[in-house]
Order: structure tokens, then sequence, then C-alpha cells
């Protein structure tokens, strides 16, 4: 029997990737995030932090926080690589709904579709995307062969999964190489980014031996990157268009979303690439974003929020780059950055995902 909705116990379950070392927590306590014993890989100690790894902890306290101006009673699970844990922690504090924010066991992100896939077995209603979805996601390629076949534009690609290859007659140069199974630019750089076959098969190889994945080859779209963050189900609604700004890039880096431009505070790509919402686009141009993102969000299977990465050619042709399921909520992402310029508040924006999955339970 389910309890009145204002006394519902939602649960915030996350993971840390790795742990941190005294001298990273003191190095990390000294910038002012709001971390203890949190988790991060600091790639130059004492120039830049690795946001991917110590965000997750801010991100989870922010949502703690806006749960309980909200009136929920929130409880905590950090699932690192316990498994066994967290069945116990679901059995004996029976929370009525999960906040899911664990996107990996360990090291493997592909577990990200399995902890969802406890909740279902458990019959805990959980934010987010489903299990399969989840999964469905993190396969690159797949998700652009089903953007192609429901006629949606997305570049044209390539799947490389061992040396030697051959390069598809239909790509042309300039080329992007990403890892096929990773989000958050993971193994995006200033070199992914090729205009010859020589820095090709270096950068296919460097994804293949580090990343133990294929390699996802695409054409290069120059050209402006454009979001659309969509939030809820019964309808679905895009919230204002944002753009992310790289204009001010010194000349020496590509226009791309690299890791570092992404996470590593303290780096040029980090400093000189900023969210705008919303963005200076034409209202035909954002309604055609809304519609292509809305019929992406759909085909893909998302549910309660996620986000759809554009990129705009100079010929103003549209382009899919990526359907993220479960994006990056925090309060100084863009996700949240577009939720301000709806209206919302950050504690409207999160009580709003929880209350999409208590309707699971409700109805």
């Amino acid at each position: 029997m389910i309890k009145n909705k204002e006394n519902l116990t939602v649960a915030i379950i996350y993971n840390e990737p790795t742990v941190l070392d005294a001298e990273e927590r003191k190095f990390v306590s000294e910038l002012g995030l709001n971390v203890s014993s949190q988790n991060s890989n600091l790639s130059e100690l004492g120039y830049t932090v690795d946001l991917s790894e110590v965000g997750v902890v801010d991100e989870m306290r922010d949502i703690e926080k806006a749960l309980h101006s909200s009136g929920f009673k929130t409880t905590l699970f950090n699932v690192n690589s316990n498994i066994e844990k967290l069945f116990k922690f679901l059995q004996n504090e029976k929370p009525d709904v999960i906040f899911n924010l664990c996107e990996s066991i360990g090291t493997e992100s592909m577990h990200e579709m399995h902890v969802a896939g406890v909740y279902e077995l458990l019959n805990i209603s959980y934010t987010g995307a489903t299990a399969f979805t989840l999964g469905l996601a993190q396969q690159k390629a797949r998700v652009k062969e089903i953007l192609l076949y429901h006629n949606l534009p997305t570049p044209k690609f390539q799947i490389v999964e061992s040396i030697p290859f051959q390069l598809d007659r239909n790509l042309n140069f300039p080329l992007i190489i990403k890892p096929s199974r990773e989000d958050a630019s993971v193994g995006i750089n200033n070199n992914s980014v090729v205009y010859n076959f020589e820095s090709l098969k270096k950068q296919v190889e460097y994804i293949l031996s580090k990343f133990k994945q294929p390699a996802l080859i695409e054409e290069y779209i120059d050209g402006r990157e454009l979001n659309a963050a969509i939030l809820g189900n019964n309808p679905p609604v895009v919230l204002p268009i944002s753009e992310v700004d790289m204009s001010q890039l010194p000349d020496n880096y590509h226009r791309i979303i690299t890791y570092n431009a992404k996470w590593m505070k303290g780096t040029d790509e980090y400093e000189f690439t900023k969210g705008v919402c919303p963005a200076p686009i034409s209202e035909k141009l954002a309604n055609e974003i809304s519609e292509l993102a809305l019929k992406a969000y759909k085909i893909i299977g998302c549910r309660d929020y996620a986000r759809v990465d554009f990129r705009l050619d100079k010929n103003s042709k549209l382009y899919i780059l990526e359907v993220n399921p479960n994006p990056d909520i925090s309060a100084d992402a863009g996700f949240a950055r577009s939720a301000r310029t709806a209206g919302y508040t950050f504690e409207e924006m999160i009580k709003k995902i929880v209350e999409l999955a208590i309707e699971r339970i409700l109805n």
C-alpha cells in the first residue's frame, strides 16, 4: 500500500568511480568543492580537477537538498562495486522511489543498465530511463542506425573493431573518432579530429587500446553545438534550446566538446567553452530542433528527462550527435540552465523529475 505522496521516501542511489587519497582530498577541499572522502582522478594535481569524478557527489548533494526543500524524506546509497550491499540496502530500507544517479559499477559503465534492472526486478519505481534504454544509449552506433532508420539526420559513420582496417569510401575527411560505448565526452580530446588516414589510424589505435572497445568514426560536422533538454512524459516538453559557445577557444583547438572542455576546470578548453541559454537562434530553427529532439526522445525510449545534442553545419543543416538519457542535472549543468530559462527553480526541476517516477506508482 503506497503512502501519501508527501510521505514517500526517496533513495538517492549513486556511484563514486574511484577514491581520493589524502593529498587529493586536501586539494579538492582547498578548491571549495563539496566533497569529503569522495572520488577523483586528478590528472594534474594542483592545476585541474576532474569534475566528472568529483561532480557526482556534488550532484547528489544538490538533489538531496532540493528534495528536502520539497518535503521529501531521503536516504543515500553509494553503490561503488558492491552489488550485494545494494540488494541489502533496498531490502532493508524499502524506499518508495529511487532517484537513479548510478552510472557504473566499478569501472564498467555498461553496468549502468544492470543497476536499473535490479530496481525493475524488485519492482521499485525510479527516475529516468529504463534499463533497456540506458543499455541502448551506450551503443552509439546502434542509436545512429535507429535514427537513420527513422529518417532522422546524424553524421555518416563507421565502427572499427581492430587494426588493420579500411575506411568506408562513403566517409570524407575530416573525421572525428570516439569510443563507441562511453558518454560524458570520455575519450574525446583535441586529437580526435583527423584529416588524413595516418592520423585516423593513430587515433583508432588509441581508442582500441585504452578503452578496450570498438572505435566510432564519424564525419566531423564543423559548426555550432546546440542542445535540446527535454522534461516530462505525457507529453514531454522541450525546454529552451542551449548553445555550447566555443567561439573564444584558442585557434589551436578544434570546436568540439572534449573531456577537458566538459570536466577539467583550469584547462583552456574548459574555461573557453560556455553554455548559453536561450541560444541565439531563429524561432524556425528552434522549432526544427524541438521537433527532431522529441522524435529522437520517443524513438530511443527516453522518459522523465533527457538531452539531445545537435550540430548545425555552415549550410544550416542539423545533425543529431547523441541522445543522452539521464544527463547531468547538477545545478550548474546545461540541463538545469535550460530548466531555469524555462522558469523552473532547481528545486522545482528536481521535484518534477521525482514526481514523474512517483506517478508510475500511483497510476
